[in-house]
């Protein structure tokens, strides 16, 4: 008798079980993805009223923007919640029935889960006005205005040229400058998109590292709320820990102050790629 036999022969004597290889369970299989949809009920589907979006590309100075606007008495920006990548699974047929007799389709319950969410975000700071600010948010800009009808969008810009140069400096070797342009360009491109879609206000990277103050009360009046000195001071506020992956974590943001930008490329160094671009946005 092979070993393996006798041993579920002494197993199976012991206990009065057998061991038996391991089958793997199917996936559950899920139906084709909907078409999102607004609210059927803003005031019941809905918790939060008119969040904000930022959408920048990377390397734009969005967490600088966020602590900023953290720092207000009135305003909660937390770090990147990345909530676009949140999915709902329904595992099994009953369940996708239940859901559906509800009225619901799987995005709906993903809306529903996004808005909770950030409303709990909220709720947890005591503050008024909710502002997200993940950059991938731009590649989700019609869902998210599918989700929340009422969001406010807020385009933070940056020189096209810098975007590249800073997110090819942040890792040289792994992020050569022709990776670094195709990479970038796909959020402004996106972002351009939705400009042309979704009113909002716009803000450049370099008028707020320059005019801090000035852009702030710009962005403050927009929000509908009184500019605070404060804000400035984003170093004197608690804003979680600056980690990989959700956020900017290096020590130029970590320096709790307004650093001045780097002067912006001549107009010869913008690589042909990024001149439309560039010229949309006002910079050539």
């Amino acid at each position: 008798m092979p070993w393996k036999s006798k041993v579920n022969a002494a197993v199976e004597g012991m206990t009065g079980y057998v061991i038996t290889r391991a089958r793997p369970c199917p996936a559950a299989v899920q139906p084709p993805r909907d078409e999102p949809r607004p609210p059927a009920d803003p005031e019941s589907d809905r918790l939060l009223r008119a969040p904000v979006f930022v959408l920048s590309p990377v390397r734009s100075g969005s967490t600088l923007f966020r602590v900023l606007l953290n720092s207000h008495s009135r305003i909660h920006a937390p770090h990147e919640l990345h909530v676009r990548r949140i999915a709902v699974t329904l595992t099994t047929e009953p369940v996708r029935q239940a859901i559906e007799a509800a009225g619901h389709r799987t995005s709906d319950i993903e809306h529903i889960l996004w808005d909770r969410l950030l409303h709990r975000e909220l709720v947890r700071s005591g503050k008024e006005i909710v502002v997200d600010k993940t950059p991938s948010n731009v590649f989700a800009h019609r869902r998210i205005s599918t989700c929340w009808p009422d969001a406010r969008f807020v385009y933070l810009l940056r020189h096209p040229a810098s975007i590249v140069r800073s997110w090819h400096e942040a890792d040289p070797q792994a992020r050569p400058v022709e990776e670094a342009v195709r990479h970038t360009l796909q959020y402004m491109r996106h972002l351009e998109e939705s400009r042309r879609r979704h009113e909002g206000l716009v803000v450049r990277y370099e008028r707020l590292v320059d005019d801090t103050e000035g852009e702030l009360r710009r962005v403050c009046a927009w929000l509908g709320v009184e500019y605070e000195p404060e804000m400035i001071r984003y170093g004197d506020k608690d804003h979680g820990e600056f980690v990989k992956g959700i956020g900017d974590w290096r020590d130029k943001i970590r320096s709790g102050r307004v650093q001045r930008g780097r002067p912006l490329p001549a107009p010869e160094e913008v690589a042909e790629p990024l001149r439309e671009i560039a010229a949309a946005w006002g910079y050539l």
